[in-house]
């Protein structure tokens, strides 16, 4: 099935790409979240290219499982990346 243009992408597997934006954002997640996470590994991904490209990520720590949306801005925004409030 194809990707409608704006809708999210299929899910796949964390690449280290995504897990570098994943290290990135942590320390916000744990600003956020008042405290430090020992670990904090991407599982898997859906993007969704609007105006910039929104990545949702399964990302694991503290043995749970949480959806963070990070919005990476178009190049002319110098790729900043921003961390929106959890899904689950």
């Amino acid at each position: 099935m194809a990707t409608l243009i704006g809708g999210p992408s299929a899910v796949m597997q964390a690449t280290p790409e995504v897990q570098k934006i994943c290290d990135e954002i942590k320390h916000h997640a744990e600003t956020k979240a008042g405290k430090k996470f020992a670990v904090f590994v991407a599982k898997s991904f859906t993007t969704q290219v609007v105006a910039g490209t929104n990545y949702f990520i399964k990302v694991n720590f503290e043995d749970q499982d949480v959806r963070q949306q990070i919005t990476q801005k178009l190049e002319f925004a110098k790729n900043v990346l921003t961390l929106r409030p959890s899904c689950r």
